[in-house]
């Protein structure tokens, strides 16, 4: 038996543990035939309940615990959850590993400079040489800026980039109210690389759960024209009056069309006007707006840090290339500066990279907004129809409403509940039968004294 889907899980504690597929289909945006799916194995796998109504419609009841009973039953869950951890810290590892071998590659380059410069400095003899060494000493090390060394460390904690965050500070400053998420040195040089993914990465999670909002406020029936603000690939049929991009909303959630006497299509879904318990009208975006790709999350300074020093590194590298060139200085000196040039090809790429790679993705995001802003625009204009519709859209909103309809399982209309045994639900139901006789013959009784009386 597999695990039941997250996504459902997630809806249930969302919804308050008791649901129907209706309540599901529209939280998660799921198909209504995988909701039922799942909402079945998931009440036999974590100890739910069926409540059945009297109309045949059911509601599900689950335990608040039914995280616990599936966790101690399936060791897979346990190591998915065990995995989503470890995986948090090894994904940050990995942001931040660009960063660090950032700062080495400098540190490579900028020593291995200063090393052979020293050495060229040094063969010249004499105590002119010996005060050329020394001149060369200071002058060396000029590549390598003097805080560095006392700051590196600080390069290293979460905390470097925020403002007002020094090493000279006796008590760090907490994160600042206005910028909450803002991110170390080491993680935003691989913002500056690879961005911060993909803001549109739920974009049909999103889609179809603002479609089935949408359904659901209206009471589970729509025109096509509620619906095309969501969608996308409507094809020349939008134009043309035909609906054949309703196909997907229907098989998704069951509907199926009704058509008016004046040959208007309405979309109706009885599987979304059932609900566990009654709920508000949800808010819904006008139309669904994509998310344009930013180049990075980082601060304006963090981005100018990491240009200045991905330059550093790229000239380092190419000044460190020229003095290798015929390589025998690494020949003579040997030790670090033969390694140093075993390891440049891996230098010289790095520096490349880190300064191409980004200016590429700038060009490609530039054209990947152009297009979401194409189709934003157009589901905005599909959704202004909606804002003064003609006549005829007019009469086909008017025969929608006529399908409109909420039907909430409450515990007073239950016939069944796997709650309880079959027995004791006809007892006690017989009872309240009993009661509820009683009271109306009291009332007939009493009705009837009152006459009599006057």
């Amino acid at each position: 038996m597999t695990v039941a889907d997250p996504k459902i899980m997630q809806a249930v504690e969302q919804l308050g543990y008791r649901v129907t597929v209706g309540d599901i289909a529209t939280q998660a945006g799921l198909n209504v035939n995988l909701a039922e799916r799942g909402l079945l194995a998931l009440a036999s796998e974590a100890g739910g309940h069926l409540q059945v109504a009297e109309s045949g419609e059911i509601a599900y009841q689950f335990p608040r615990h039914f995280r616990a009973v599936l966790r101690n039953k399936y060791w897979r869950l346990r190591l998915q959850e065990w995995w989503e951890k470890v995986w948090r810290v090894l994904f940050y590892l990995i942001r931040i590993s660009f960063g660090i071998f950032l700062v080495l590659s400098i540190l490579a380059i900028l020593v291995a400079i200063s090393v052979i410069v020293i050495s060229i400095s040094a063969s010249g003899g004499g105590d002119s040489g010996g005060n050329n060494r020394n001149r060369s000493s200071g002058g060396g090390f000029m590549f390598f800026p003097s805080y560095w060394i006392s700051d590196l460390i600080w390069f290293f904690n979460p905390r470097y980039s925020r403002r007002g965050y020094y090493p000279t500070q006796r008590s760090p400053r907490r994160k600042s109210a206005d910028n909450p998420d803002s991110m170390s040195f080491l993680e935003s040089v691989y913002s500056f690389l690879f961005g911060d993914g993909n803001p549109n990465a739920n974009l049909e999670e999103r889609r179809w759960q603002d479609i089935a909002t949408i359904i659901r406020n209206h009471q589970g029936a729509v025109v096509a024209e509620q619906i095309a603000p969501y969608l996308d690939d409507l094809g020349q049929g939008y134009s043309n009056e035909y609906e054949e991009y309703m196909l997907p909303v229907l098989t998704r959630f069951n509907g199926r069309p009704e058509v008016s006497e004046q040959g208007g299509l309405v979309y109706h879904f009885p599987e979304l006007q059932t609900t566990a318990t009654q709920r508000k009208v949800q808010a819904v975006p006008e139309y669904l707006r994509e998310f344009r790709w930013r180049f990075s999350q980082a601060s304006s300074g963090q981005i100018m840090l990491a240009v200045g020093l991905g330059a550093v590194n790229l000239i380092g590298a190419l000044v460190l290339g020229s003095l290798l060139a015929d390589g025998a200085i690494a020949a003579e000196i040997g030790g670090y500066i033969a390694f140093v040039q075993s390891i440049y090809g891996v230098l010289l790429g790095y520096g490349i990279a880190f300064l191409l790679v980004p200016l590429i993705r700038y060009f490609w995001n530039g054209w990947r907004n152009r297009k979401i802003d194409t189709r934003n625009q157009q589901r905005e204009a599909r959704a202004t129809l909606l804002q003064s519709p003609n006549p005829a859209l007019e009469q086909k909103l008017e025969y929608a409403r006529q399908f409109a309809a909420e039907h909430i399982i409450s515990s007073d209309n239950l016939a069944y509940t796997t709650e309880t045994d079959l027995l004791d639900q006809e007892v006690a139901r017989s009872d309240q039968t009993d009661a509820e006789w009683q009271r109306r013959l009291s009332e007939r009784n009493s009705e009837r004294e009152g006459g009599i009386e006057s």
